[in-house]
């Protein structure tokens, strides 16, 4: 018996409505799709850390969601696991022309370009066979996290010439939303506008690292990396002084926030 043989079996016993996992047996699709991220989420942390083991059982976690979605589809007459590996083999197969055919492609920029132009044409059909019109947006799937979706969501709209040249018109967009914000602030608007004034704030950020080619995602979570960890350094210096944060003011926290930063430029 081959591995993934033994975990579909696995998955059919813990499916097993007589004597399976009664918790296995009650979830659906909507209830398994938090998991699913939450596994990609650490898969991810897995290879920044760069810890190889903990990368191979993620991995196995990641790969346990997929069994579970097509345990419940093939129970629910939808579809099954070999149609899921099939599926996606013939999509890559399809995407690659120049590996399983006859096209050549000279670099790696030329096969981004050709797989977008791929993707696009199969969006295209998609749209048609449901009987709708097509978008560039098509595809930008709105489970993604709100600045990656919001990167994606003007790049497609770019590739069409919906764009700012270079960045100067960006930090003029910036500024602009900040003042909408800070006269709505002023202005005691509700929460509701607030959130709408920050929303176009974010999403002008976006664009902005964008055009400076840095993933707003990736920026962001390097900051609160920083963040946590110069926190937690002002934790400890202050545990030396036998202190909490609760009992030190926020001068006192500044000062050592600025050591923490100090240690780590060295």
């Amino acid at each position: 018996m081959t591995p993934i043989t033994r975990l579909l079996d696995v998955m059919a016993r813990l499916r097993d409505p007589d004597h399976g996992c009664p918790w296995d047996v009650e979830q659906t699709f909507a209830t398994i799709a938090p998991y699913t991220i939450e596994e990609a989420y650490e898969v991810a942390e897995a290879i920044a850390d760069e810890d190889w083991p903990a990368l191979r059982d993620e991995l196995g976690d990641l790969l346990f969601q997929v069994v579970f979605y097509a345990r419940m589809a093939s129970e629910a007459g939808l579809f099954d696991f070999d149609a899921v590996a099939g599926g996606v083999a013939d999509k890559m197969v399809r995407r690659h022309p120049h590996v399983f055919g006859d096209d050549h492609v000279g670099s790696a920029a030329a096969q981004t370009l050709a797989w977008e132009a791929h993707k696009a044409a199969e969006r295209r059909a998609g749209a048609a066979e449901a009987g709708r019109a097509d978008s560039v947006l098509d595809g930008v799937a709105r489970g993604f996290p709100a600045l990656t979706r919001a990167r994606k969501l003007q790049a497609r709209a770019a590739r069409v010439g919906f764009d700012w040249p270079d960045p100067a018109p960006v930090f003029d967009k910036i500024d602009e939303e900040i003042a909408e914000f800070r006269a709505e602030l002023a202005a005691d608007a509700p929460s509701e506008r607030l959130a709408d004034e920050i929303g176009d704030l974010l999403f002008a950020c976006v664009n902005l690292a964008r055009h400076a080619e840095i993933d707003a995602e990736a920026a962001l979570n390097q900051a609160n990396a920083k963040f946590e960890r110069r926190f937690r350094r002002i934790e400890e210096l202050l545990s030396e002084q036998e202190r909490t944060p609760e009992d030190s003011t926020l001068e006192e926290m500044d000062a050592l926030w600025d050591r923490a930063k100090a240690e780590e430029r060295g």
